[in-house]
């Protein structure tokens, strides 16, 4: 009998996940363009190794047995551990990495965020760029599970694992609005915890992936609409679907057109710091990501990337015309 090793290669886990995903070894062969048997045979052979049922075969779905999600989740982890080392290896030969990830807070300015892109591809770098949204922790999850390389926007609150670089990127001032037309808005301010618990709150989602993520600005027992982004919030705050607060730079043309209104509260909103966050101390720091880190490091910069109204962003590295 072959042992764990024998049978556990990097093909055969792919070979899971396939089945996995297609739901059944016949969608699973056709999509590797074999024979389901040759599918079969070889998932006999990985389940007597292990002595397991990897696959429920009492229906015509291919469905995990836990055994099977648990190796399918620690397979991914070594997939993605293959698949970086093998990236080191071309950036120790080339300087440059084959891809770099960035995960970006939902108050990062996208514009910027694509001035930089633009400007860095004009280096003509070998290394593929991947922009992630994400919100709140989440930013900082797709750093620690390495599914990003640069965290930007990580709010300050939040305290970074060993083996991280922080430093901050500036602060944004959040206001609480709501349209116009609300009920909230005809009631006199300053607005107390009472006043905002009787009306419906507009969140955004963490998205951190493990845990419960991080909520910020809700009371006990008010009701909430939990959209996924802040984009989608000023949506639904626009349309009257319930109160919140927002970066004023988000807001300021709605407010200043009267479509949101400004409203004082009690309690006033601290301005919320964040930051910009990559691993560190490995020695292996590519030029890709060196390229970013020096950006940052510009006041100009740092300022574009949070302000949300500016025409242009006076300091950022210029892409050659076309």
């Amino acid at each position: 009998m072959q042992n764990a090793r024998d049978v556990l290669t990097p093909d055969a886990l792919a070979m899971l996940q396939r089945i996995a995903s297609e739901g059944s070894f016949a969608a699973a062969a056709r999509k590797a363009g074999q024979v389901p048997s040759a599918l079969t045979y070889r998932v006999r052979q990985i389940e007597d190794a292990l002595d397991v049922l990897l696959f429920d075969r009492s229906s015509r779905q291919a469905r995990l047995t836990a055994a099977g999600a648990e190796l399918l989740r620690e397979g991914n982890r070594l997939l993605a551990e293959i698949d970086a080392v093998a990236n080191r290896v071309k950036r120790v030969a080339t300087g440059w990495e084959p891809q770099l990830t960035i995960a970006a807070d939902g108050l990062i300015r996208r514009d910027a965020l694509f001035d930089l892109a633009e400007a860095f591809f004009a280096q003509s770098p070998p290394t593929r760029l991947k922009l992630r949204d994400e919100t709140l922790s989440g930013t900082l999850e797709a750093l620690t599970s390495g599914q990003a390389d640069l965290a930007i926007g990580v709010g300050a609150v939040i305290a970074p694992a060993a083996g991280l670089q922080m430093l901050p990127l500036g602060s944004t001032t959040f206001v609480q609005v709501m349209a116009p037309f609300h009920p909230l808005a005809q009631e006199a301010e300053p607005l107390g915890a009472e006043a905002l618990r009787r009306h419906r709150a507009v969140a955004v989602a963490d998205s951190v992936q493990r845990g419960g993520g991080v909520t910020i600005g809700l009371l006990d027992g008010q009701d909430v609409l939990t959209v996924p982004t802040l984009q989608a919030k000023l949506e639904a705050l626009l349309r009257g679907l319930g109160v919140g607060s927002m970066p004023e730079p988000m807001v300021r043309a709605h407010l200043a057109a009267g479509r949101l209104v400004l409203r004082r509260l009690e309690q006033p909103i601290r301005p919320f710091r964040v930051s910009y966050v990559w691993r560190a101390g490995d020695g292996s720091r590519g030029r890709a990501l060196q390229w970013w880190l020096d950006q940052l490091e510009r006041p100009a910069t740092r300022c574009a990337l949070l302000e949300n109204d500016r025409a242009g962003h006076p300091g950022l590295p210029a892409a050659p015309a076309r």
